[in-house]
């Protein structure tokens, strides 16, 4: 398994594991990122910070540091 926050521009992954306590936790969850969803990663800003994905039918900004709470397959 790989973190989010490592996916390369282009690629698909599910969502397996979300990590993180309190409201890390809650907010990845209310954004629609639970296990077995399908995630695609759209763009990254130039120095890698945030990126965006696409979930659900709907694109997403995250910061890698909430990314890397969220393990995919």
């Amino acid at each position: 398994m790989k973190l989010l926050s490592q996916l390369e521009i282009g690629e698909h992954a599910t969502v397996a594991v979300v990590n993180g306590e309190g409201a890390v936790r809650r907010r990845l969850f209310d954004m629609g990122i639970t296990p077995g969803a399908q995630v695609y990663l759209r763009k990254k800003a130039p120095l890698g910070d945030p990126i965006e994905i696409a979930i659900r039918g709907y694109e997403l900004t995250l910061r890698k540091a909430e990314a890397a709470h969220v393990e995919v397959q």
